[in-house]
């Protein structure tokens, strides 16, 4: 069970990451810096799977990219692909569980950069992307290291999203996460503690880094 379920949750961990890196960044970067119509509600939004029981966020990802969802109906019509139930559903709740924390690192870094490095740069002629490049990306580099952390670790310990998107499969869909869940109904409590152990000190190391790159920075 440990094996499977390990290597389950280390691809999606890493994949999640990989999409919230750049959603996240994207989302922060857009909140932080531009003034625009809504943009208190869009911040809003960003962090709602921050706050929404995990529950209702799966069943809210079912319901759009379920079988039979807006997009998730639209997919399986056109491909034959169904996303429930399979591995790619756990990417999708992980990352969604998961993008809150990287939009609210990414902002929080970006927000702390002068904007006087920016007018320096376009002075010297830079165009607005390298001046992203060039510029801010490495002024906020420990801020986005540290949403990238935090990311990955909420994604390695999602639980109810993905229970209702992609199910308990062992094999499967069935992460570290709902390995533990299924040990604790078998009653098999070595192995739940052995599970959940694993899962602390990922989080414990993770907090460890995000509390090093705060004191750095």
């Amino acid at each position: 069970m440990i094996g499977p379920a390990l290597a389950l949750s280390l691809l999606v961990s890493a994949l999640a990451t990989a999409v919230v890196a750049l959603a996240g960044t994207a989302s922060g970067r857009l909140v932080a810096r531009s003034r625009f119509r809504g943009r208190e509600i869009a911040d809003a939004l960003c962090h709602l799977p921050l706050v929404l029981p995990p529950t209702v966020v799966g069943y809210g990802l079912l319901l759009v990219f379920g079988r039979n969802g807006w997009i998730g109906g639209t997919l399986r019509a056109v491909t034959g692909f169904s996303i429930p139930f399979t591995w790619v559903a756990c990417v999708l709740a992980a990352a969604v569980m998961a993008f809150p924390m990287m939009h609210r690192a990414a902002r929080a870094a970006f927000e702390g950069i002068d904007r006087r490095h920016e007018m320096a740069a376009a002075s010297l002629g830079a165009s607005r992307l390298r001046s992203f490049l060039t510029v801010e990306l490495p002024l906020a580099r420990r801020g986005l290291t540290a949403g990238v952390t935090l990311a990955y670790a909420r994604a390695l310990g999602e639980f109810g999203a993905t229970l209702i998107l992609a199910g308990n499969i062992p094999g499967r869909t069935q992460t570290l996460a709902l390995a533990v869940y299924e040990s604790v109904i078998a009653g098999e409590h070595n192995t739940a503690l052995v599970l959940s152990v694993m899962l602390s000190l990922v989080s414990v190391a993770a907090l460890l880094l995000v509390a090093r790159l705060s004191r750095a920075s």
